[in-house]
């Protein structure tokens, strides 16, 4: 029997600080964080929210808005996979975090 994986994000939040831009040879990679927000009753039944930062990284030509447009404070929709970088940081120390490697963003229009 074979089996399917899948590992498929979609996140709608608020970008956190404006993206980090590089090029890349003929390309270009954006680098934000993304805020999403849950809300929830404690065991008292108060309302809680709990936020959560994602750290997002997007390359240019791959369904993803003009970088310019991406802003912080601005709310976008991403759909990506996530994705677990490990590295050996300058004092040798291997280090490791998670992003979402988008596929898609898109900034949300502000409701009226």
């Amino acid at each position: 029997m074979k089996s399917t994986f899948i590992n498929r994000v979609e996140l709608k939040g608020h970008v956190g600080y404006d993206p980090k831009i590089n090029d890349v040879g003929d390309s270009q990679v954006a680098r934000f964080s993304l805020a999403t927000n849950e809300t929830f009753k404690d065991k008292k039944g108060e309302i809680k929210e709990e936020t959560t930062w994602h750290n997002i990284t997007a390359w240019s030509g791959r369904n993803i808005a003009d970088f310019s447009l991406i802003r912080k404070g601005l709310l976008v929709s991403v759909i990506g996979r996530i994705r677990n970088v490990r590295y050996t940081s300058s004092s040798g120390d291997e280090r490791q975090f998670m992003e979402i490697l988008a596929s898609k963003v898109t900034v949300v229009p502000p409701a009226d």
